[in-house]
């Protein structure tokens, strides 16, 4: 492991990146964006069109070209309205102003489309990360050659995992990405492809303080370890809106061992407010006590079934097996 790394791991064996396959790091020979039948006209010097909105979709509020003195900034403008990116009203000028030239921009928009993403998909990566307009084509290769080689996402999902996190393709590669792949593999996190959301985040700033918050509360190292590992997603909850207020409801009023948290790190999942307190509430009335995950993860409906059935059945014989002395 490289020496920006010094996280307590689970096995002394060095972690080693896998084998790199050959990949594409100049956009192949496709065909424009602009002569693609799910995409509209490119920068038209008369009109400009804009794809069909579906039914959920509301109208941009504002089509007029900005009066910018800037024919380059007026020109990068007109062709992200001319894929549907309503500029005006989901993009910030200055997002557009630090794009790269048209040229650059057509480019990247290509180089995208020839990895499967669709129209809408560049509208959402656009809107929710603006920062990646600034990125050539170039610059975005890297991050999609450290997915397929070495995350080992299919290439076929790989428009579904940057839709997901978008913050992807502006981080770096050797100073996030690859130390937070390592980090994750050495706690045992082995299917890392699964969990490409924590791979942008940084493991001192992030991820340790919540493993050092849990071994605060009195659990050991490999045990806080254990619990991120059995639900990775634990990484992305906040210690003061989630940790904090369902750890102290469940050790002041459910009175519960915390060996079921370790067993059932799902718990934090789970609304404090809509499902914990509710269920705790009902079984506490009615003398029931459910194992942490039967009573969490059971449908509203079979949870009232359960009930029933331990209020209404009769206590069993001394010569029945169910009989515990």
């Amino acid at each position: 492991m490289q020496d920006t790394l010094n996280f307590r791991t689970t096995t002394g064996k060095p972690l080693t990146p896998p084998s790199n396959p050959t990949f594409p790091l100049k956009p192949p020979n496709f065909p424009s964006f602009s002569h693609r039948k799910t995409a509209t006209k490119f920068l038209s010097s008369k009109t400009t069109t804009i794809p069909p909105l579906k039914p959920s979709q509301t109208p941009p509020k504002n089509n007029l070209i900005p009066t910018s003195p800037d024919p380059e900034f007026q020109a990068k403008f007109l062709f992200l309205d001319s894929i549907g990116l309503d500029s005006l009203s989901l993009l910030p000028p200055s997002a557009i102003a630090a794009a790269p030239s048209l040229s650059d921009l057509k480019s990247s928009f290509d180089y995208l489309t020839s990895l499967g993403f669709s129209p809408p998909q560049l509208r959402r990566i656009f809107t929710m990360c603006p920062e990646i307009l600034s990125l050539r084509f170039h610059d975005t290769a890297p991050v999609f050659a450290f997915l397929l080689r070495e995350v080992k996402v299919p290439a076929s999902d790989l428009p579904r995992v940057i839709c997901s996190r978008p913050r992807l393709l502006v981080s770096d590669v050797e100073t996030r990405l690859r130390p937070t792949l390592y980090f994750l593999q050495s706690i045992g996190i082995h299917e890392v492809n699964r969990h490409t959301n924590l791979l942008s985040a940084s493991v001192e700033d992030k991820y340790m303080p919540k493993i050092h918050y849990f071994e605060k509360l009195g659990f050991a190292y490999h045990d806080c370890v254990s619990m991120f590992r059995r639900f990775p997603p634990l990484f992305c909850y906040s210690v003061k809106e989630n940790f904090e207020p369902k750890f102290n409801y469940f050790v002041v009023e459910m009175g519960r061992d915390l060996k079921e948290l370790k067993a059932f790190p799902q718990y934090f999942s789970f609304s404090l407010e809509k499902r914990i307190k509710p269920r705790h509430q009902t079984c506490v009335e009615t003398g029931v006590c459910f194992p942490l995950p039967l009573m969490l993860k059971m449908k509203e409906n079979e949870f009232r079934k359960r009930l029933d059935v331990c209020c209404n059945s009769s206590m069993p014989k001394s010569n029945s097996p169910l009989w515990v002395y």
